[in-house]
């Protein structure tokens, strides 16, 4: 028994000599072997220039991009049905029209009264018609006008024959010597006034200094106009023309004033002779008389020039007045045009069309039915996608923004899309708030049919011509980013390898940079690095490797008389 017990811890340390040996030969050997690739290796990347599109993706299905019942905005009787259930139809397409008699009356009627208003329009502005030239209420004011300043031209040539004679009558009556006295007219019926009284005639003087002061006034303005006159013609601006006949018609006041104040006077001195039973002279009697009739010439002239400047003053504002008249018939025109439109919108509206192309999903109305609903149910052929998004990436959806669509039943077919609509609303599951954004289709493809899965990227952002680096390139630590930069004869070493990296004779250099928007594969440098800066974009260790073979070594190797696992 004990024999056979030392033979077999003979057996077992020979056995044991045997795994140390054999270990201590692996490990130099694997020694030997892996020195060689016991450095790190660098993957690296060069710094480009490109455009940087961020976008967000989601998945959801696909449905037709509009669905509607046509509703007409008109009612009536049916009179004509164009399409039936199933039918492919165009945008526009007439599907069914209803009763137009009314609507075609009313056209008709709104026609008529536009027409009346442009007839009215075209008398106010005038016309030619075969009969001849029709004036329009502004020529006819501008030619009424016209004649009025030839009129009162006319007043005022003829105002001046008449006026050297009564200006020289009065001059005569008043500062004449015709009583052969020694004085003037005017001293002398104040002094026979006073000698008749036996007092002196404060009203006598009174009345003569009324009388000299109205003729110097009225000798004044006639010498003065006189000269106006004269340097005037008919064929003058009608300014001037205005002016003169203002001008005149003053003059004829202050003539009239003048006639009346020496009329005055002289009675005075006829009735004060009287009563106090004194003769006056006879030819007091004459100068009355002479006023009498310039008294009845001037007040004419007072009359046509008031005349006058009265009717220039309404013939310019009936000009005026046209041209408001004309602007309201405008007004009534641009009225029953717009009346007359809508009355063809109104008849239009009989006519139910197509909005969109599509097919006729339904159809609600036969000939001879008055409508009171929908005359039909159209699908449209363009479809949409309809996307879930949570609500972090909702937030940066924007209507307009454009998409691309891929499909699993499909997968060789990539559809472009823009986003048209947005929940407003979310929907609430479990606590998680979504929203559905969806896209419709920018073309279609007739293999895309609804209900299908589809996935979408919905572009945010896109920035062109900015420096990217991969994202694995881009570190922090700090608070701040860096990356590795390779440089110098490395770089060179790390151009020529390929994507298992290149043992590098230096360690990068570390170098920090700004970063701004990234996406899920690249991200945008401001500041830090330049156009063709190689980056380590992946570190390969050799504990790695080493870890994996050793493990490799170990599973295979089994050393007879010693267990699995090496328990001991």
């Amino acid at each position: 028994m004990s024999l056979i017990i030392q033979f077999i811890l003979k057996r077992k340390i020979a056995s044991g000599a045997i795994a140390l040996a054999l270990i201590a030969g692996g490990y130099f050997g694997y020694t030997k072997i892996f020195s060689a690739n016991g450095a790190i290796r660098y993957v690296t990347a060069q710094v480009q220039k490109g455009t940087l599109i961020v976008s967000i993706s989601g998945s959801g299905q696909i449905s037709a991009l509009d669905q509607i019942d046509v509703k007409p905005k008109v009612s009536g009787d049916v009179v004509y049905v164009g399409v039936k259930n199933g039918d492919a139809v165009k945008a526009g397409k007439l599907l069914v029209q209803i009763d137009t008699k009314d609507a075609e009356r009313a056209v008709s009627d709104a026609q008529l009264a536009l027409d009346q208003a442009k007839l009215n329009l075209e008398k106010m502005k005038g016309l030619t018609i075969d009969a001849g030239t029709i004036r329009g209420d502004k020529e006819k004011a501008e030619d009424d006008l016209a004649k009025t300043y030839e009129d009162g031209f006319n007043t005022v040539s003829n105002a001046f024959l008449d006026f050297p004679d009564i200006v020289s009558g009065l001059q005569n009556a008043l500062y004449g010597s015709a009583f052969r006295t020694g004085q003037w007219n005017i001293d002398y019926y104040v002094n026979a006034i006073q000698n008749a009284l036996g007092i002196y005639p404060y009203e006598a003087y009174k009345f003569r200094n009324d009388a000299a002061a109205a003729y110097e006034s009225a000798r004044a303005a006639y010498d003065l106009n006189f000269s106006k006159y004269k340097s005037a013609s008919r064929f003058s601006s009608t300014a001037a023309i205005e002016n003169l006949i203002n001008q005149i018609y003053a003059t004829t006041q202050l003539i009239a004033e003048s006639v009346k104040t020496t009329t005055n006077l002289i009675q005075l001195y006829k009735d004060r002779l009287i009563e106090n039973k004194a003769t006056p002279q006879s030819l007091a009697d004459t100068y009355l008389s002479q006023l009498s009739g310039y008294t009845s010439k001037a007040n004419s002239y007072l009359s046509i020039l008031l005349s006058a400047k009265t009717t220039i003053q309404s013939d310019k504002e009936a000009i005026i007045n046209v041209g408001f008249n004309v602007s309201d018939q405008e007004i009534i025109v641009a009225k029953a045009e717009r009346s007359l439109a809508d009355a063809k919108d109104a008849l239009a509206e009989h006519f139910i069309r197509a909005p969109f192309a599509g097919t006729v999903a339904k159809v609600n109305v036969k000939k001879g039915d008055t409508v009171s609903g929908s005359v039909a149910t159209l699908i449209t052929n363009q479809k949409a996608a309809n996307i879930t998004l949570n609500e972090i990436d909702a937030a940066k959806i924007k209507i307009g923004q454009k998409a691309t669509l891929t499909f699993d039943a499909v997968p060789d077919v990539t559809i472009a899309g823009e986003v048209t609509d947005i929940d407003t609303l979310g929907t609430v599951s479990q606590g998680v708030v979504s929203y559905t954004v969806q896209i419709a289709f920018i073309m279609n493809d007739d293999r895309i049919k609804s209900g299908m899965t589809v996935s979408a990227a919905i572009i945010t952002e896109a920035k062109p011509d900015v420096l990217l680096v991969p994202n694995s390139a881009v570190k922090s630590q700090g608070g701040m980013s860096y990356v590795e930069i390779v440089d110098g004869d490395d770089r060179n070493l790390a151009l020529a390898a390929n994507a298992s990296g290149a043992v590098l004779k230096n360690s990068p250099r570390r170098q920090s940079v700004e970063i701004r928007t990234a996406n899920d594969e690249s991200t945008e440098i401001i500041n830090g690095l330049k156009e063709g800066d190689l980056v380590v974009s992946r570190t390969i260790q050799p504990t790695a490797v080493q870890t994996t073979q050793t493990q490799q070594q170990s599973g295979g190797l089994r050393i007879p008389g010693i267990p699995g696992g090496g328990g001991r």
